[in-house]
């Protein structure tokens, strides 16, 4: 959901500021000061101050992760808050049981009284109820669940323990394994431990190591065969087995029949339950990706609004990122997810004010943009390719070129590619500001703005797919939908059919307004491209695919600029359909060319078979079979 505001402070009152060499404020904004008490503000208008205002988190992922420790009996929790009030639900995870290890809760449940609880795994979880046979093996892996006092779902959580009574809190990998960036001779496995340790990946007789002792590990796998199925561990911990698998992908150009899924916006929706946890759909997610794998998908892309998001404070983002990736894990152990930003993972300073009795609000990326950005707490949290463009520092915006005034790219842009398939990621929520209206003032990123330097480096990045002769189809995917039709039409590649909508660097716009800059992107993909099949969007709660063509209507009938032609059809499939609250469908100029439109849950899954591509979408809760189409013959 984007944040509108309909008042707006008149232009006459705009004011660039000549105030660049405050601390810590980046060049790239304009009417941002600090007063004598360092307190950061936006100069609206002449004298009219809206102040930083945060929102600190209601609860922390270092909070809720409740500092386990071994007991005579068991395992105590701690938030550290003597304030909290809330439930806490436990059960052992068998490794051995299954592949996909979710906990199994037991029977009872502890309550949380001022912040702490403890669990009895002697007396209460032996004899009968050790699935897990910690009895024998002496040690053992305990899944757990902190529910508010309000009924609220707010994390889940892992701990391994050793001993049989008293009992020790064990080295143990609290976030993952997630296999990524997986090809036909590597992959990279990357994980959190609870202690820092210097773990190993065991994988086929060889072993690849940490090369120090850390809390985030990413290890590197090399040597591999490609399309070969591999079974992997992690070496080094004090726990329950963790083999898991995983399969490579084929040598490139090899023109062997596999499978992909695609979705986006998990955020959380509404109904209660696994529907919300801290931010997240976690019902929905948990779907997907079971049917993901049980279609024998080889990767997902999943292209923005994993999270609720919108926060003022960086705690709130880092549990609701660590939410997202518990319920992604059991599968993401066997297969590769690729992520993308979207508009929920913005991370902000909001500066509010009262005019008229009215409030206002303004919202920019938070800064330092290495530490404290939307992009850096997303890199933070994933392990992506690192092939994208730097960021949109020495563009022709760039107001000093001396130094680095925007965010970092890194992992947030990125092409990978499978087989005979490349798949282009884009950021169209880059260096994002919420409050779109207020732009003009406060300078930022548009909503569904794809910038110079990332024009650029999408223009190179095509030309390299289609020279290479092992590639027969791209997919392009980034958040927002260059044609929206349900939910976003006010914005998006769109705004209304207004192309005056664009983002204002230093206090000065852009020179290419947002309906231009679409057509740019469309003449790459389709005039300069032959082998870009269809553009994967989201943001939008629903699915729907478009065929976009030059016969299709795509301007409002006031329109200045220039009017682009386009010499072939591509598809734009939609599906922001994986948990958020629904859109339902709005008229555009071309809503005729819109077919299998759904507000069901959905999941899309892309078939390819040499030259031949076919799709067909599923409710992932119901099976029901939503729509099937061919997309290239």
């Amino acid at each position: 959901m984007i944040i509108r505001l309909t008042f707006i402070v008149p232009i006459a009152f705009l004011i660039v500021s000549g105030s660049y060499a405050q601390r810590n404020i980046p060049e790239v904004y304009s009417n941002l000061h600090r007063d004598a008490r360092g307190r950061l503000y936006m100069e609206y208008q002449p004298g009219k101050k809206a102040y930083r205002v945060d929102e600190p988190a209601k609860y922390s992922l270092e909070q809720l992760i409740g500092n386990p420790s071994g007991t005579e009996t068991g395992i105590a929790f701690d938030m550290k808050n003597q304030e909290f009030e809330g439930f806490l639900y436990y059960g052992f995870i068998h490794h051995d049981d299954g592949a996909y290890p979710y906990p199994v809760y037991f029977r009872n449940y502890e309550a949380i009284h001022q912040g702490k609880a403890n669990i009895d795994i002697l007396n209460g979880m032996s004899g009968k109820y050790d699935m897990i046979g910690w009895e024998d093996r002496g040690s053992g892996l305990m899944g757990y669940r902190i529910i508010s006092i309000y009924g609220e779902i707010l994390y889940d959580g892992k701990i391994g323990f050793k001993g049989t009574g008293p009992f020790e809190i064990a080295t143990t990998i609290i976030e993952g394994p997630f296999l990524n960036m997986v090809g036909p001779d590597r992959v990279t496995v990357s994980f959190k431990t609870n202690i820092s340790s210097k773990s190993s990946v065991i994988i086929d007789g060889k072993k690849f190591n940490d090369k120090r002792s850390v809390y985030d590990h990413s290890i590197d796998v090399t040597g591999l065969s490609p399309d070969t199925k591999y079974s992997y561990y992690i070496k080094g911990l004090t726990q329950l087995s963790n083999e898991f698998s995983l399969r490579t992908s084929p040598m490139p150009g090899s023109r062997t029949a596999f499978t992909f899924a695609y979705a986006s916006d998990s955020r959380n929706g509404e109904g209660g339950g696994e529907r919300n946890v801290r931010g997240v759909n976690v019902y929905i997610m948990k779907k997907i990706l079971a049917l993901s794998l049980y279609e024998d998908a080889r990767f997902f892309q999943f292209t923005g609004d994993l999270i609720t998001g919108y926060s003022t404070d960086k705690k709130n983002h880092e549990l609701q990122y660590a939410n997202w990736k518990r319920a992604a894990e059991p599968f993401w152990h066997h297969f590769p997810i690729y992520v993308g930003m979207g508009n929920h993972e913005a991370l902000e300073f909001s500066f509010r004010d009262t005019i008229n009795g009215r409030p206002i609000r303004m919202k920019i990326d938070r800064f330092p943009f290495d530490t404290e950005s939307s992009e850096a707490v997303y890199m933070e949290n994933f392990v992506m390719p690192e092939n994208g463009p730097e960021s949109e520092d020495g563009s022709r915006y760039d107001p000093n070129p001396k130094k680095t005034d925007f965010p970092s790219y890194k992992e947030s842009v990125f092409h990978y590619s499978y087989d005979n398939v490349g798949v282009i990621v884009l950021n169209s929520d880059y260096w994002y500001s919420s409050t779109a209206p207020f732009i003009r003032f406060t300078s930022g990123g548009l909503h569904g703005y794809i910038m110079d330097n990332q024009l650029k480096w999408l223009e190179e990045t095509l030309a390299m797919f289609e020279e290479d002769p092992n590639i027969d189809h791209v997919f392009v995917t980034q958040h927002t939908p260059a044609f929206p039709n349900g939910g976003h039409v006010q914005d998006d590649m769109w705004y209304g059919g207004k192309n005056d909508w664009r983002p204002f660097v230093a206090g000065k716009p852009v020179a290419k307004g947002i309906i231009e800059r679409r057509d740019e992107i469309l003449d790459l993909m389709i005039n300069k491209s032959t082998k870009v099949l269809a553009l994967l969007t989201g943001d939008e709660h629903n699915y729907n695919r478009l065929k976009i063509s030059d016969q299709m209507q795509r301007y409002p009938e006031m329109y200045f600029a220039e009017k682009s032609v386009l010499k072939r059809e591509i598809w734009q499939i939609n599906n922001g359909a994986a948990g958020a609250p629904y859109y339902a469908q709005e008229q555009t100029p071309w809503s005729e060319y819109v077919s299998g439109f759904t507000t069901q849950n959905a999941l899309v899954l892309i078939s390819v078979d040499g030259t031949k591509v076919t799709m067909k979408v599923i409710n992932p809760d119901t099976l029901d079979l939503i729509d099937e189409a061919i997309l290239r013959e």
